[in-house]
């Protein structure tokens, strides 16, 4: 499939869904800061995943909607926070000054509260609709939070801020980035998978896609910021050396970083044959992901 036209279409159906959750009517700061981010540009991976997954299951697209927009906000929060001086004190993101360094420290905090807890709002208003299957809209809230808190991504980046400067093994590197960056997208695959009713096989084979490119998104960010320029990536280059992160490129060198994310591709695309053609999106995620940072 063509994946560009599929990208498009859902990154406008999402920024429909998120114009309302956050919208431009309202002038004060705060929403400003919120909206500065949130729609800066970026590609809408997470949502899109959910998305997908949900069309490989034959889930009603309208019902995995709030939930894959709360992801993105989520999401969003995370890169605000992450940009603060207190963590990387990265000054662009997206090719543009960050949230920081536009409205000020204090707001920027303010303003990735206000996408966290407006995430939460959004799902729990939808798993409270007409319609709406409580049980698994539960279960979806309760992985979105697991995903995003001390056992997902926070504990991730909690590890990599004190993994800068000290010696890593692959072992650990591969724990910060499956909670880092691995977390919020599994939850995204099985948020789509299970508002669809997978369950048994068909959502242990999601998820094992999901872990794979999660795993495979963290990796191609880390070589871009090896080897891209802010032209390329909207970042500043090399932050990752400066920093001394723990990184595949810094632990394994760019080659075998590579062959890594080549491998964890081949791997992902092969839990998803039994789907056959409506697992064709996520086929093309998937390649995307890899092919932003190396011939997949």
């Amino acid at each position: 499939m063509k994946l560009e036209p599929y990208l498009e279409r859902r990154q406008q159906q999402i920024d429909r869904f998120l114009e309302r959750c956050v919208p431009s009517s309202h002038p004060d700061k705060l929403t400003q800061a919120m909206r500065y981010t949130l729609f800066s540009g970026g590609k809408r991976i997470r949502p899109i995943l959910a998305l997908a997954a949900g069309d490989t299951v034959g889930a009603e697209a309208g019902r995995v909607l709030p939930f894959a927009c709360a992801i993105e906000l989520i999401h969003t929060y995370s890169l605000i926070h992450d940009d603060l001086p207190a963590m990387d004190n990265d000054a662009l993101r997206r090719g543009k000054p960050t949230s920081h360094l536009v409205f000020g420290e204090g707001l920027a905090i303010l303003a990735g509260d206000g996408l966290l807890t407006e995430a939460f709002r959004i799902m729990a208003e939808a798993a409270a609709k007409p319609g709406a299957d409580p049980a698994r809209s539960l279960q979806v809230l309760a992985e979105v939070a697991k995903a995003a808190g001390a056992r997902g991504m926070v504990a991730g980046q909690a590890a990599d801020m004190s993994a800068e400067n000290s010696p890593a093994d692959l072992p650990t590197v591969e724990w910060i980035h499956i909670r880092k960056t691995g977390a919020l997208i599994r939850a995204a695959a099985r948020a789509g998978a299970i508002l669809g009713g997978a369950q048994g096989e068909q959502l242990r084979r999601i998820t094992r896609y999901a872990d794979g490119i999660g795993l495979a998104f963290q990796i191609a960010d880390d070589i871009l910021d090896a080897e891209g320029s802010a032209a390329v990536t909207g970042k500043q280059g090399g932050g990752d050396q400066v920093r001394h992160k723990a990184t595949f490129p810094a632990l394994l060198g760019l080659s075998a970083a590579k062959e890594r994310a080549r491998e964890l591709l081949h791997n992902a695309l092969r839990e998803l044959r039994p789907f056959h053609e409506r697992a064709e999106p996520l086929r093309a995620i998937a390649r995307f992901v890899v092919g932003r940072a190396c011939a997949a």
